[in-house]
């Protein structure tokens, strides 16, 4: 796996532990308020903090397995398939929530992607 891969996997991995703190510890915090561009009073909603804990654990596993793919089993395969996953979830979001969504999360998976493609 090239360093450029490795680097832009990493940022992709790091990028979804953050969203995991904002959704599932800071929810109610002016950082996950300005991010989702959600009032305080909305995040304080138990259906919502409920909701948003879950959505935090799906962003953790997801950077938990491209730091298993990238530093515990060196496998090209699982890290493809994780950067694909983001960028099919970026994607999604974009057509569904804010089209900012496919720059946002979706830039360092494609960018991640390029590297896996090109570079290998």
């Amino acid at each position: 796996m090239s360093i450029m891969t490795t680097i832009s996997a990493t940022i992709v991995a790091l990028e979804h532990f953050f969203i995991f703190y904002l959704e599932s510890i800071a929810t109610q915090s002016d950082a996950t308020s300005r991010v989702f561009n959600m009032d305080k009073e909305e995040l304080a909603h138990p259906s919502v903090r409920s909701l948003f804990k879950n959505q935090g654990i799906y962003n953790a596993l997801l950077g938990f397995f491209l730091l298993y793919g990238i530093y515990f089993s060196q496998n090209l395969e699982i890290v493809t398939i994780f950067v694909l996953f983001v960028i099919g979830a970026a994607a999604y979001g974009s057509l569904t929530a804010d089209k900012k969504i496919i720059l946002k999360q979706g830039g360092p998976a494609i960018l991640a992607l390029i590297s896996i493609l090109l570079l290998k």
